[in-house]
């Protein structure tokens, strides 16, 4: 794969996870990558996971707004971010094959 299509596909990922915590009231999702973030930044403080830190402090609109961000930027934090195991792996093997199939 491309680097422009693993983009697409994690893309692809955060918008499912988005949609997940969406429909949520509790946010749980939300909470599991906040205390997923604490965690690594115990075992490793990365400056991504410092800067995650912060930006799991904010507002889940926010929060949102970053996982979704289309920019560089966003590619660039979608890449360490903190939502692993929020898809089960039903879910993410869904993603994968539909972008395995788009290549």
């Amino acid at each position: 794969m491309t680097h422009q299509q693993i983009d697409r596909r994690s893309l692809a990922m955060a918008r499912a996870i988005v949609d997940k915590i969406n429909r949520d009231p509790a946010r749980s999702g939300l909470n599991k990558a906040r205390a997923t973030c604490q965690r690594w930044l115990e075992q490793r403080p990365l400056p991504a996971f410092h800067e995650w830190r912060e930006i799991l402090e904010r507002p889940w609109e926010e929060v949102r707004a970053v996982l979704l961000d289309e920019s560089e930027m966003g590619q660039r934090l979608r890449q360490s971010d903190p939502f692993c195991g929020i898809l089960s792996p039903q879910e993410r093997w869904e993603i994968y094959r539909a972008h395995r199939e788009t290549r």
